[in-house]
């Protein structure tokens, strides 16, 4: 197996906060040189990468102009499902193959949405910050439950985009006995739930999960006009990426009840920023990104981005999202 020069990891630190065990030791044999810089500023990319031909990154952008002053660059690593950080056209344009994880992170995402959907049906956190408040320690009868619960079953399950974490969803869901409907942009064969279009669900469903990557055609996907479609007693849920929310659309919606409750894990802009209107809107639960950060998920997403490399390595790149 032929090794690259040099491998340079842009953003480790967002794979693995300080005391982590996770490592990037195992490329080591893969290349002459590993450089690792916990985080790369807009400004320092071209200088990071400098003479690299392998480049690994989470978030750090790799734009047409970083590529232009970066020639030696050969391949590009994605540590994530998503890739929007990459200018694929001026990658291929170079003939340098970019590479994502795939479907690492499908179970932990899916565990995430059921978190959210349990904690809005069960009413969780809710009832266990009035128990710590002494809310029960004064009820009248044995049982406290002044706030409504209900079951999922029955309850009908929106999944906009049917890739490898919509399937997950799905499947969970209707293990808990949930009417399955979906909006993808393709059509599977033999799909066991009932296909329709994004406008159809946002307007039948209770709960709407969103498993779409972000595009053109995605942005905003979530906004008024399906706000507006949407039952005064739904729950949406955003796991994909914020920009597919039009997030003063939602605060609206959420502080005029026109729909019961938001959870999201992903905003237009990372870290959040104080000025987000969805940090004070009503019922709107927001957790910082953390879908894909339980241990074992990390370790299959740094294994499978090592495989990639591998692949390349040996002629046989994989998981390439864009056109050579």
């Amino acid at each position: 197996m032929s090794r690259a020069k040099r491998i340079v990891f842009l953003d480790w630190a967002t794979m693995a906060p300080q005391g982590s065990t996770l490592s990037p030791k195992h490329f080591a044999p893969l290349a002459e040189h590993v450089d690792i810089f916990p985080l790369t500023a807009p400004g320092e990319t071209v200088s990071h990468i400098g003479d690299a031909d392998v480049v690994i990154c989470n978030k750090v952008l790799i734009t047409k102009e970083v590529l232009e002053a970066c020639p030696n660059v050969k391949y590009i690593g994605i540590l994530a499902t998503g890739y929007n950080n990459v200018d694929l056209e001026a990658a291929s344009a170079h003939g340098i193959p970019v590479c994502n994880a795939g479907t690492y992170s499908t179970d932990a995402v899916a565990q995430l949405v059921f978190s959210y959907i349990l904690d809005h049906y069960e009413r969780m956190s809710l009832y266990a910050m009035e128990t710590r408040l002494g809310k029960w320690e004064s009820a009248q009868t044995f049982s406290y439950f002044p706030y409504p619960t209900a079951e999922l079953r029955g309850k009908t399950l929106g999944i906009i985009g049917l890739g490898a974490i919509g399937k997950r969803v799905a499947e969970i869901g209707n293990v808990f006995g949930m009417h399955i409907i979906a909006a993808t942009r393709t059509q599977p064969a033999h799909c066991p739930y009932e296909l329709m279009t994004a406008e159809e669900v946002f307007a039948r469903a209770d709960v709407v999960t969103l498993h779409c990557p972000l595009t053109e055609q995605t942005r905003h996907l979530v906004c008024k006009e399906t706000l507006a479609r949407m039952k005064e007693t739904a729950v949406l849920i955003n796991t994909s990426r914020g920009g597919t929310v039009c997030e003063p659309d939602l605060a609206e919606a959420l502080n005029h009840d026109m729909i019961a409750a938001a959870y999201v894990d992903v905003l237009d802009k990372e870290p959040m920023s104080p000025e987000t209107p969805l940090k004070t809107a009503k019922n709107c639960h927001i957790t910082p990104h953390i879908g894909w950060t339980p241990a074992e998920t990390r370790k299959r997403l740094l294994d499978i981005t090592e495989d990639n490399l591998r692949g390349w390595l040996n002629g046989n790149p994989q998981h390439v999202v864009n056109a050579l």
